[in-house]
């Protein structure tokens, strides 16, 4: 019988021992813009913005499969117990946290 293949974190690239736990992780981030308001009457400020937005669109340099990375990233793997706990912290701190950028 053949040894599994050894599991590295995501993270920090350790390699993990198949008897250690490990923490399976899917992430997706999705753009999102919200040009028009919500109100039921559309206001001409709002057609404007939403006409702005499509003929940039349109007309900017940007190769499609670009658009579509800024707007949709997935991400799929392990990490070990260690860097569990910092993602763990930094995904569940309050909104009001200081962050470094």
């Amino acid at each position: 019988m053949t040894e599994p293949r050894p599991r590295h974190c995501a993270t920090c690239g350790r390699a993990l021992n198949p008897r250690e736990v490990y923490y399976r992780f899917n992430l997706v981030l999705e753009g999102e813009q919200d040009v028009l308001d919500s109100g039921d009457e559309a206001e001409e400020g709002d057609r404007d913005a939403l006409a702005e937005l499509v003929q940039r669109l349109e007309d900017g340099p940007e190769d499609a499969s670009e658009l579509e990375d800024q707007v949709h990233w997935e991400r799929a793997g392990v990490v070990c117990s260690a860097c569990r706990i910092v993602v763990v912290r930094m995904l569940d701190e309050a909104p009001g946290t200081r962050r470094p950028h």
